[in-house]
């Protein structure tokens, strides 16, 4: 029957989040206060959510030959460690990185615009107007430069808030890794006793679904990153170590991530030698080969069973109502209702066929 169609399915299951989120849009002053409490309190519970997924297994492991608190403590020093290793060995590469691309990124914005111009004047185009052409594209430009600029700095004036923040996150995290078991039976203490067993399959998926994606996620966007890198190391592109740690947070986002990561390399790129910009689309292609035949295959398998069209809309649904904070989250939260929706119906099934 074409309902059970599994295409139908994801396409209903997509439509139905990208109405929630469009009507959402539609009464956003309603939220405004509920916004806010979430813009602060977003990036903390991301940040010590990612951790505590990522270290959760370890901790549990150190749980059965040493006291909890112990075995957090352990890891979170492993984690200062390696923090500490990866800032000595790269810190002031990173931070030096930083600063000249900072320094020098009007300038090659303003090489892209030339390039741009000069190469429409060198190009035969007969059925429209060069100059009009060149118009475009400069004023293109020149509004991409100012949103850059007012991005960078308004991610600049961020991190001075986030690092505050930070500041927060480990204690977050170490009361998740503390008493992140005692959330189920919490949550199963306001279901009725005939259906705690439901209610605790159903967020034991959810929990399984969380783990599956942000940590394969982050895998995948940190094995990117290297590859990346690696692919700017050989070409020869300035600034590879920033241009690869943008790649890596780019890349937490699925399918439009890889794309928006190059961005800023082929900005770099067309300044530096026209011609790299093909070097970064090789480097790009092989890595994204790499990727889909190798890694996400390895670490993340198909246990999502999410459609590439049902992300993809997802993506473009949220991005315009919510930004990249929407972006960021419509996945997961998606896979959850999934899995939501997949338990009810079976237990809807279960109850009305005896």
């Amino acid at each position: 029957m074409w309902i059970q169609n599994r295409f139908f399915k994801y396409a209903f299951g997509a439509l139905l989040v990208v109405l929630i989120l469009f009507f959402l849009g539609k009464v956003d002053y309603l939220f405004t206060p509920i916004q806010q409490l979430i813009t602060i309190l977003f990036f903390p519970i991301i940040i010590a959510g990612l951790f505590y997924y990522i270290l959760r297994t370890p901790v549990d492991f150190l749980d059965k030959h040493m006291p909890k608190t112990l075995a957090i403590l352990l890891m979170f020093a492993v984690i200062i460690g390696l923090f500490y290793g990866l800032w000595y060995f790269a810190g002031s590469m990173i931070a030096s990185q930083t600063n000249n691309l900072a320094a020098e990124l009007p300038q090659k914005i303003e090489q892209t615009v030339k390039f741009a111009k000069e190469f429409i004047r060198s190009s035969n185009f007969e059925m429209i107007s060069v100059h009009e052409v060149e118009n475009k594209i400069a004023d293109y430009l020149q509004s991409l430069f100012d949103s850059v600029s007012q991005n960078v700095m308004t991610v600049l004036s961020a991190i001075t808030s986030v690092i505050t923040v930070l500041l927060v996150v480990p204690f977050i995290i170490f009361f998740f890794l503390r008493d992140g078991d005692k959330f189920l039976p919490y949550l199963l203490h306001f279901l009725p006793r005939k259906h705690k067993d439901e209610g605790k399959r159903l967020l034991k998926d959810i929990d399984k679904t969380l783990f599956t994606y942000i940590v394969g996620q982050f895998f995948v966007a940190s094995v990117n990153g290297a590859f990346m890198y690696i692919g700017y190391l050989i070409i020869g592109l300035d600034f590879a170590i920033v241009l690869a740690l943008f790649v890596v947070i780019t890349n937490m986002v699925p399918i439009i991530g890889p794309a928006i990561g190059v961005i800023p390399a082929i900005i770099i790129g067309i300044s530096q030698d026209p011609f790299m910009v093909v070097k970064i689309l090789i480097v790009l292609t092989i890595v994204q080969q790499l990727e889909g035949n190798l890694v996400s295959p390895y670490i993340l398998g198909n246990k999502l069973h999410l459609h590439p069209l049902t992300v993809l809309l997802l993506l473009l649904a949220a991005g315009s109502l919510y930004g990249f904070v929407g972006i960021l989250i419509v996945i997961p939260l998606y896979a959850i209702l999934k899995v939501t929706v997949k338990n009810l119906y079976r237990f809807y099934k279960l109850r009305y066929s005896e």
